[in-house]
């Protein structure tokens, strides 16, 4: 009988605490501002990345694109996919391994096309560039889906993702076109 009510008491212990963790687990912003401070401006709108939709939403319409589930986004410094990430887990910020605000600045891919680097390792050499990195990333994935559904859905253009600001680089290139 004693043993019955440990097993009892064992169970119901373990099951509180995968209770409560599920109750203090923390959660993930339904929407992530992607900005850094890393950057002494921003030349484009700030893009506010619907994560929630992503992991849920379009993750439940194409399994197949998300096969890694976090790792769909989320890697490590050899580029293998972070799969088993938590809602708990700490994920280091893009700009922390992809150091280099921007992206390639024009005399660095006229240093490349003199060397004749090929455009392979160009993209991998580009990925140290954070933008570069973030729009390897979404692009890619966007593309993959639009290819899948036969679409346009999926935002493959600056302005889709970057909305125009007064501060954008956007609005001040119109501004010059209707001034003339």
């Amino acid at each position: 009988m004693l043993r019955r009510y440990a097993e009892v008491a064992m169970i119901t212990a373990i099951a509180l605490c995968f209770l409560s963790g599920g109750i203090f687990a923390a959660e993930l912003p339904d929407v992530i501002t992607m900005q850094s401070d890393q950057y002494d401006h921003h030349k484009m709108g700030i893009v506010h990345f619907s994560h929630k939709k992503h992991s849920e939403e379009y993750a439940a319409k194409a399994p197949d694109l998300y096969k890694d589930g976090c790792g769909a986004c989320h890697h490590d410094a050899d580029h293998k996919p972070l799969r088993d990430l938590t809602a708990d887990d700490k994920v280091q910020k893009c700009i922390e391994c992809h150091k280099k605000p921007g992206i390639v600045p024009k005399e660095v891919k006229k240093e490349w096309r003199a060397k004749k680097i090929k455009r392979k390792e160009k993209a991998e050499l580009a990925l140290a560039w954070h933008a570069e990195a973030i729009h390897a990333n979404c692009k890619g994935c966007h593309k993959a889906y639009n290819r899948k559904f036969k679409t346009k859905a999926a935002p493959t253009t600056c302005g889709k993702c970057h909305p125009k600001t007064k501060k954008s680089r956007w609005s001040r290139t119109t501004e010059k076109v209707l001034l003339k």
